[in-house]
């Protein structure tokens, strides 16, 4: 009996053709394909004016390079929610900052906004909302309480590639938005992120710091007579995507229309099958707009476990999304305050198989297994 994973990259041979043709240029860093994928994905977002796009090396570093641009430093706090995968939060300690933990809302899993506004002091310098499993967060009232506080939000969309906010793609408005390419995520790149953002000094500032802070405008300016010569601006990183990196994302990003549709296809049927089953609650999910990461519903009564080793025995693979971040050693100190919804949430929420790639066969067999356990509880 073959093993279901909870997910699995889509690639073809589009995608080592792609790679293969990076190769036999001999660029492999960054370098035209780079600039090529950052303007796909700007016009893919659709904004007007169009965001700038500024690709990294993975997701976390450009949250870690937002927050960096956006001043956030020690003392400052930056309120986050607790359920979301530890990159979240190291991209805000990185930086000598508190992050402030909010609760999330119980059929969303995407952060209760009157709780941040609970959470927001003096010392708060930025909003961080996390796009659950692609659902887009309510951003018009996340914008409305930063600007009448005064603070800055750097979106973490590292699951919300190509999903919709109020009509409008994720990353084409806000203040800064930071997306994820890794292997699992909407479309990958291997590895990798992006920054988007419409404001022309952060974008540039963001551009200097993915490549050590170097100043390239003086670069180009001493070319001609002095190529050797380059400043140095501003606090860098070496964060900057490659072309091997950009090539297959600038596959992927053809690709995306029919993956979705695939993965919504999968989740609607789940729905269908699952919403009347004992034992089982689904989240509140719009599927206009949405660009769907993971398939995740709660599993009531303390039969979490239960239920993946039942699925387990079968052949199917499911996971946890995610420990919350006050959970772990090394961020308790910052949970001063109860997270009620959270808490309860970590231990009945479940992600199952979802991925283009899966045949009906394997859908059938999911959905089966879960009627299968089900009925063992009536």
């Amino acid at each position: 009996m073959k093993t279901i994973p909870v997910s699995r990259p889509h690639l073809g041979e589009e995608e080592l053709a792609a790679v293969r043709e990076v190769f036999d240029s001999r660029w492999l860093g960054m370098g035209a394909k780079t600039k090529e994928f950052e303007d796909a994905v700007s016009a893919f977002l659709g904004g007007k004016p169009p965001s700038q796009v500024i690709a990294t090396n993975t997701g976390t570093t450009a949250l870690h390079m937002a927050l960096d641009t956006l001043g956030i430093g020690p003392e400052d706090e930056v309120v986050v929610p607790s359920l979301t995968f530890v990159a979240t939060i190291q991209a805000i300690t990185a930086l000598g900052a508190r992050p402030v933990f909010c609760d999330v809302e119980e059929n969303t899993l995407n952060m209760d906004i009157k709780n941040v506004a609970e959470r927001i002091t003096k010392k708060t310098k930025a909003i961080v909302p996390v796009h659950y499993r692609g659902q887009a967060c309510d951003m018009e009232k996340i914008l409305d309480l930063a600007r009448q506080h005064r603070l800055h939000v750097a979106e973490d969309a590292a699951h919300a590639f190509g999903s919709d906010s109020g009509g409008k793609k994720i990353g084409s408005f806000g203040d800064l938005t930071c997306f994820s390419f890794d292997p699992i995520k909407n479309i990958t790149c291997g590895e990798g992120g992006a920054v988007t953002t419409r404001n022309e000094e952060w974008a540039e500032r963001l551009r200097r710091k993915r490549i050590l802070g170097i100043d390239k405008d003086t670069w180009s300016r001493y070319r001609n007579e002095r190529s050797w010569f380059y400043d140095v601006t501003d606090q860098g990183y070496r964060t900057h995507m490659s072309n091997i990196n950009a090539a297959i994302g600038l596959v992927q990003l053809k690709k995306f229309g029919a993956m979705n549709k695939r993965k919504i296809e999968i989740a609607r049927r789940y729905d269908a099958a699952f919403k009347n089953l004992s034992g089982l609650r689904l989240l509140d999910t719009n599927y206009n707009g949405l660009a769907l990461f993971t398939y995740i519903l709660c599993v009531m009564n303390g039969k979490r476990d239960a239920l993946m080793a039942f699925l387990k025995s079968r052949g199917i693979e499911s996971g946890i999304h995610y420990i919350p971040a006050h959970h772990f050693t090394r961020f308790r100190t910052f949970a001063d305050r109860p997270l009620p919804a959270t808490d309860r949430l970590y231990g009945e929420i479940l992600t199952l198989p979802l991925y283009a790639e899966m045949q009906e066969e394997d859908v059938d067999r999911v959905t089966s297994t879960l009627m299968e356990w089900a009925h063992t509880l009536s």
